[in-house]
């Protein structure tokens, strides 16, 4: 566990979606929380900046911080790279700012596998049907119902990996679940509640059924 004057580390994950980017923002907002900067080799969306909601490289860009170990984590989603600088992260953590990560399972897998010396909060954003999930990415990307097909056949993968981590909470109104969030993480208690998590299952398998 680390030291008081050290940040926490709070990683939000979801299928795509299901509203983890807008809850990280928000979060973001609250005093002493920075958001880590993801590299990605995607193109930005429209209502994106670089610098601000990513880092935007080339593929041999990405492939060369790779080689040169800069990345906490990072992971190829949807064909492109996303991934995680050590050096802006710890250097956040070790001044006492707490960071918020926006990633997929496979990105935090890497992190607790590493068994960090800070304190992790692992946090699984669900959606509140595959209906809503479905009409969320229809308008995220301007209705191209291919891209909104294709994130949804990785769903069922996805979803599953909510047990892996210390939370999981259905986002059927921001509002609630940034709330559920908070009291979650100030808590400091990662422990699993059992009939909580009873009731997630029961919600995520309504979700691939």
């Amino acid at each position: 566990m680390s030291e008081n004057k050290e940040g926490i580390i709070v990683i939000l994950s979801s299928p795509s979606g299901a509203g983890k980017t807008t809850l990280v923002k928000e979060i973001s907002k609250r005093n002493n929380f920075q958001i880590s900067i993801s590299h990605t080799t995607r193109k930005p969306r429209s209502n994106e900046t670089d610098g601000k909601d990513y880092y935007f490289v080339s593929e041999s860009e990405f492939k060369h911080l790779i080689d040169e170990d800069k990345f906490l984590e990072y992971a190829k989603v949807f064909k492109h790279y996303y991934g995680s600088s050590k050096d802006v992260v710890f250097k956040k953590l070790n001044n006492g700012e707490n960071v918020i990560f926006d990633i997929d399972w496979q990105g935090t897998q890497q992190i607790i596998n590493q068994k960090l010396n800070y304190k992790i909060f692992s946090i699984f954003i669900l959606p509140p049907s595959r209906d809503e999930l479905y009409n969320r990415l229809l308008n995220r990307d301007k209705n191209d119902e291919k891209i909104a097909k294709e994130r949804m056949t990785q769903f069922n993968e996805d979803v599953l990996h909510w047990k892996d981590y210390d939370f999981a909470v259905i986002n059927d109104d921001i509002g609630s679940c940034y709330k559920k969030i908070i009291q979650f993480v100030e808590s400091g208690d990662n422990k699993k509640d059992p009939n909580y998590q009873k009731l997630i299952s029961l919600h995520v398998g309504n979700l691939i059924n």
